[in-house]
Parts: structure tokens; C-alpha cells; sequence
């Protein structure tokens, strides 16, 4: 699977020539202007291109960023975070490649509503003999969601509200049913809303938090982006609380959790993409890859360097207390409470833009008739993933998800002559407008 993921990356990548790497200036650019909806009435779509990716980035931004990267080190060693950079950098094309698709094949709903995603770029941008692709999709999507998307994510702010403030996990499971429940009542454009102001505040916490932590051990971050590079390519020996790490495990847990954090090839980003107020499939795609850049390249390599330059990596720890001990290293008394809160809204933030993605998987399956009964399934299953234990349902979240990455990476490469063609086309007007605007008299 991770071979597919990274494989599919690296090709578009190259057929890009490198473009997600080069033009990320411009995709910045265009998110700023792609704050407010547009007016215009040939632009179509029904949330702006900023909260398009602020819906995608609450779905990713997540447990993975804090416990995954954590888990990662602690398995592969300090190396795996070089390993899912790497991952990041191809990452990019490959959710560039999703949300030009998403918005070239996008449909309107019954209820005027902008769909789209792998089922709808499989259906509309492949012949017939590949429709079943997209309903594989769409099922994985639907029952996916339920897994990685609510009940990991319920799971994981329950037990980090009851572990730093001693509140009851039935408690919190309870308080998050009803936020989700009357957040989920407004559909896309309040998911995309809320999603537009609290992503980017907590992201903001989140980093400020992590940057002092940096700064607080400033003289130990050369040594350690050394020791990062240097045990990306050899082995780490056991050395305190930690077992040792070959190179492998590097490379395969920070390939592995660099795709849970970013979710770059699942298919899960550009079905909120579809949305976006747009004209240009190309612009969409230039914004949302930057997801993959904010998310993996930006958080999490401050969740990782904070572990790794306050010595934290070698206590034993694993997982969000790993995360806690680096923070609290540094902060003590509250470093572990801003990994908590910051943990809670991040997964709080996953449930509500997976409930958007398999809300639309469920939909293209059984029409829009089934949208209430799947919000109310998706309200009560918060409190069940709050209070339950759940290795098998992270085991099965991992297959399912598996499981909609390959018709996903399927279609990528068939549709990717399309995507080179618009990214092309698109570069060269953009070009062309430059020139006459030079070529304009005095």
C-alpha cells in the first residue's frame, strides 16, 4: 500500500516537473485571495477556496500530527521524520492531481449542491468499465469514515480530557454528540465555517506552543536536525528509554504515519475541494495541495522537533503522552494541557470533515435521501467511540482505508494525462496574460 501511495506520488510528481514544489508561492497567493466568496455568478460552488482547504485540513489535522508522529519516532527513531517529508514533498502532487479532477468532474445534487471526489472523477473522467471503481470507493468511504474519521477520534479526546482533567470519557463523549450534532445540522457550509475559524486558530496555538518549546532549546536544534538526517540512512542504537531502530523502520513508519497525518492519495481531501467557488480546476488544486505542505511540513515537524531536541524520544514514552512530556519539558504545568486541548480540538475537527466525506460516499450511493439517517448514525457513534476499546476498530480503519486509497490511486493514473494537459494549459494562459500585460502602451 505504501508503495502504491509513494509510487502514484513520485509520478505525478515528475509529470508535473516538480510544479506542487516550485509554484507553492503562488498557491499561498491564492489562498490569501481565496478568503472571501466570490460573487460572480459563472463561478460556481458553495463555500470559498480558503474554507475549502480549512474543511480538508480538519479533517487531517488530527491525532496524527500528535500521537502519530510520536509513535512514529518512538518506532523508527528520530530518522522517520525525514521519511515523512519525503512523503510531504510527493504528497503534494498527488493531492494537487485529486482536487483538479474533484472540480473538473464535479456534479450538481438534487439540491443544487456541488458534488464530487474519486466516485464522480471515476465516473465522469473514465468510460463505463470502470463505474464499479467508483462504487468500491464510495462503500470503503462510507463505512471508512465511522473508523478513522469518529470513533479513533472520539476515542482519542476522551481519554486525553480524562487523563489531563479527570472528566469521565461518557462525559465527553456526550458533550461531543451534541456539538457534532448541531454543527452537522448545517451541512457543508456550516462544517466549512466552523472549520474556517477553529482550524486555523488551534493551528496557530498549536505551532505558537511548539516554537517556544524550540526556542526555549534552540542550541540542541542543529544537533538535532543532524541526528533526524543522519538516522534517516543509518541505524539508532538503543540508548535510554529507547529500543534502537533500523533503518527500515525509519523509512516504513514515517512513510506509514506521514500518510494517516496528511492523507495525501486516500481520496478523502478533494471531496471538499468539490465544493469550492471556483473557475479553474487548476487553482483548486494549486490550494489544496498545500494541505499536505501545512500538515505535514509544518505541524507535524513541530510536533517532532520538539520531541526530539528536549531529549523526550529517549524516556520510552509512545503516542500523545510521548507528545505531553517533550511540551511539558519545556512548559512545565501546562505543557501537557496545550497537547491535551490542542489534541481534543484537532480530532474534534477530523469527526466533523470526515462526517462531510462519508456523508458524500453514502450519498452517491443511495441518493440524498439518505443524508439525515447517516447524520444521526454519525451523532450517536461520537459517545460508543468515546467509551469503547478500540484496537479493532483502529485495525479495521486502517484496511478500509487501504481499501479506498487503491481505486483512488487507480483512477489518478488514468485521469493524469488530463491533469498534466489542464496544468499546462493553465500555466501558459497565466503566462500569456503577463506578457500582454507588459506589452500594454503608456
Amino acid at each position: 500500500m505504501l508503495v502504491l501511495i509513494l509510487g502514484v506520488g513520485i509520478y505525478l510528481t515528475l509529470g508535473l516537473k516538480l510544479m506542487p514544489i516550485v509554484k507553492i508561492g503562488a498557491g499561498f497567493r491564492l489562498l490569501w485571495t481565496g478568503r472571501i466568496p466570490e460573487k460572480e455568478e459563472e463561478i460556481k460552488g458553495e463555500i470559498s477556496p480558503f474554507n475549502a482547504l480549512m474543511t480538508s485540513l480538519s479533517a487531517t489535522i488530527g491525532t496524527g500530527n500528535i500521537a502519530g508522529v510520536a509513535t512514529a519516532i518512538f518506532l523508527g527513531g528520530p530518522g522517520a521524520l525525514f521519511w515523512m517529508w519525503c512523503t510531504a514533498l510527493v504528497g503534494m502532487a498527488t493531492k494537487f492531481a485529486e482536487a483538479v479532477c474533484a472540480v473538473r468532474y464535479r456534479e450538481t445534487d438534487a439540491k443544487g449542491n456541488h458534488v464530487g471526489g474519486p466516485m464522480y472523477y471515476i465516473k465522469n473522467g473514465l468510460s463505463s468499465k470502470w463505474a464499479w471503481l467508483g462504487t468500491a470507493f464510495a462503500f470503503f468511504g462510507a463505512f471508512a469514515g465511522f473508523g478513522i474519521g469518529n470513533t479513533v477520534q472520539a476515542n482519542s479526546v476522551a481519554a486525553a480530557v480524562e487523563s489531563s482533567f479527570g472528566l469521565s470519557p461518557a462525559i465527553s463523549g456526550l458533550v461531543m454528540m451534541v456539538l457534532v450534532g448541531l454543527v452537522l445540522m448545517g451541512g457543508i457550509k456550516r462544517i466549512a465555517d466552523v472549520a474556517g475559524k477553529l482550524v486555523p486558530l488551534m493551528a496557530v496555538f498549536y505551532i505558537t506552543s511548539g516554537l517556544i518549546v524550540l526556542i526555549m532549546n534552540i542550541s540542541a536544534i542543529p544537533a538535532a536536525f543532524g541526528l533526524i538526517i543522519s538516522s534517516a540512512f543509518t541505524p539508532v542504537a538503543a540508548q535510554g528509554g529507547f529500543a534502537g531502530a533500523a533503518v527500515w523502520a525509519a523509512i516504513r513508519f514515517g512513510v506509514a504515519r506521514g500518510i494517516f497525518s496528511n492523507e495525501a492519495g486516500l481520496g478523502s481531501a478533494p471531496i471538499a475541494h468539490a465544493a469550492a467557488q471556483t473557475k479553474n480546476p487548476v487553482a483548486q488544486g494549486l490550494v489544496a495541495m498545500l494541505g499536505t505542505f501545512i500538515d505535514t511540513i509544518v505541524v507535524c515537524s513541530i510536533t517532532g522537533f520538539a520531541i526530539v531536541v528536549s531529549g523526550a524520544w529517549l524516556s520510552g514514552e509512545t503516542g500523545s503522552a510521548l507528545t505531553s512530556l517533550a511540551f511539558a519539558s519545556a512548559l512545565p504545568g501546562i505543557g501537557n494541557y496545550v497537547v491535551a486541548i490542542a489534541l481534543s480540538i484537532f480530532a474534534f475537527t477530523t469527526i466533523l470533515g470526515w462526517s462531510f466525506y462519508s456523508e458524500k460516499c453514502v450519498q452517491y450511493l443511495l441518493g440524498v435521501k439518505a443524508i439525515v439517517p447517516f447524520r444521526v448514525l454519525w451523532v450517536v457513534a461520537v459517545p460508543i467511540g468515546a467509551t469503547s476499546s478500540l484496537e479493532f476498530i483502529w485495525l479495521l480503519a486502517d484496511t478500509l482505508n487501504a481499501m479506498m486509497a487503491i481505486p483512488n490511486l487507480i483512477a489518478l493514473l488514468l485521469l493524469s494525462p488530463v491533469v498534466f494537459k489542464l496544468t499546462k494549459e493553465y500555466f501558459a494562459d497565466l503566462a500569456q496574460e503577463k506578457t500582454k500585460g507588459t506589452d500594454k502602451p503608456e
